[in-house]
Order: structure tokens, then sequence, then C-alpha cells
């Protein structure tokens, strides 16, 4: 069943974006987390988000260097000239927007921000488009975050948008919105269980050799 959502402008964090589809995409995901660091992948009901699912695409994180697009709306495509579904996100972008593309998702991944970018993206020519692009978490397996929400669409859209390839794309600007407005940890890790190493004897017996550890209960008081 699909659950019913309605976007409010009250909602944390749209304040500072400018695309409706952000805002809206952004209040959806936000109404599904609740109080926990990110949604599960299965929450996302397509027809929760219908007017803006053809800006949407979901991301798998493969590792710090690779996120692939498992699903990308016709509209980035079309927008962009290609289809981008199988596609590493970090190769839409040359090689020095890389390090602030992954450092920014990377706080998407390990403490549950919403990450902003603004893009600039030309044809061959001189004409250019501003996108802006929202990156939001999901959880998938074993409650990591290696799934990635997001959406890509036009801040002003120019009437040519659509009918050539924009073959170059840079990223302007990119900002971090806390959700809970502040950071918070990917899990609540237990340290693990570290015992106490103490001087160890060997003992020989029948051509094996054992090495013991001498501890245990202390009988001090004699009983």
């Amino acid at each position: 069943m699909a659950r019913s959502w309605i976007a409010t402008p009250e909602m944390r964090g749209t304040a500072r974006m400018k695309a409706h589809a952000s805002q809206s995409l952004f209040d959806y995901w936000n109404s599904l987390r609740g109080d926990r660091l990110a949604p599960g992948r299965f929450e996302i009901e397509p027809s929760s988000i219908a007017p803006f699912l053809p800006d949407t695409f979901i991301l798998e994180r493969l590792d710090q260097n690779a996120f692939r697009f498992r699903l990308a709306g016709t509209r980035i495509s079309d927008a962009f000239g290609f289809e981008l579904r199988g596609a590493n996100l970090l190769d839409l972008f040359a090689g020095p927007d890389h390090p602030q593309l992954q450092r920014e998702i990377s706080l998407v991944t390990s403490q549950g921000a919403a990450a902003v970018f603004e893009i600039m993206a030309g044809d061959a020519g001189a004409r250019s488009a501003t996108f802006e692009m929202l990156v939001l978490p999901l959880t998938h397996t074993r409650q990591l975050v290696d799934r990635l929400l997001g959406s890509i669409a036009p801040i002003d859209k120019p009437d040519w948008l659509g009918t050539v390839p924009l073959t170059t794309r840079k990223v302007v600007h990119s900002s971090i919105i806390w959700p809970d407005g502040q950071p918070r940890a990917l899990l609540e890790r237990q340290a693990p269980f570290s015992p106490v190493v103490r001087e160890a004897r060997i003992v020989r017996s029948d051509r094996r050799q054992f090495r013991v550890y001498d501890g245990g209960l202390s009988r001090n008081d004699g009983s």
C-alpha cells in the first residue's frame, strides 16, 4: 500500500534548495526517515513521488570511487542527452571535481547528511544550464548506507534544454544539510572485546606443547 504524504514548507532544510524536485524529494525522504539515520531502500514508493520521479535517481555505492546509477529518471537522461543507468556518478564530472564530490558524499553515507550540489552543464557550443543535484542516504543491506537517493533538476530551464547533449559538467557549489541539525554516527558500534593479555608458560605433555595463561578466580581468602 502506498504511503500517503503531504509536503509541508516548514520541513527542515528545504529553504537551502532551489529546485522544486529537490525540495519535494528531501521532504518525502525526511518524512520516511523519522528519527533514524535514513529510511530503507524498499520504503521508497514510486507512486508517492510520481510528479518528480523523472528527476530522481538511485545510486549503488560500490566504494568511495564508484557510485553506480541503478535507476535514473527520464528527464535527467533527456536533459543530459544520454542514458545514465550503469554509469558511475563521478565519471560525469572532470577529475578536479572528484575530491569535492567524494568528500560530501562520504558525509551522506557515514553521518546521514543531505548533500546539495549546483552543477553547470554545457553543450559543445557556448550554451549552458544550471542544475541542482540532491544526494540522500538509504539503508539497504545489513543496515548500511549502500544506496543513495537523489535528484537532478534544472534550476532555470532554457528552451533548448533536451535538444542537444550536455558534454561538460562542473560542480559550481555544494552544501551540506544536517536533517537533525547535527551529524549522526552511522551505527551505535560497541567497542570490540579485547582480552587482557597475560604472560604464558609452556607446558609439555606426551610430546605435545601447550601455552597456558594463568588467571581466573583469585582465592586469596583461602576458601
